[in-house]
């Protein structure tokens, strides 16, 4: 393992946990429904990870 780095992977989590929990609360705020708003925030998380990943995956220039 060529300098691994143990933040990547905390932070990764981090920011999906806490994306997906920011949208189900406004989701909730705005009226929605609990089931809409766990999918909405489930979305969220989904699409977070792949966005943290792709940029924590690029090497620095």
């Amino acid at each position: 393992m060529k300098k691994y780095s143990l933040i990547r992977p905390i932070m990764l989590i981090a920011i999906a946990l806490l994306s997906k929990s920011l949208v189900t609360n406004v989701c909730m705020l705005l009226g929605m429904e609990a089931d809409g708003a766990k999918n909405m925030g489930f979305i969220a998380m989904i699409i977070a990870g792949i966005i943290v990943f792709r940029r924590t995956r690029r090497t620095p220039r």
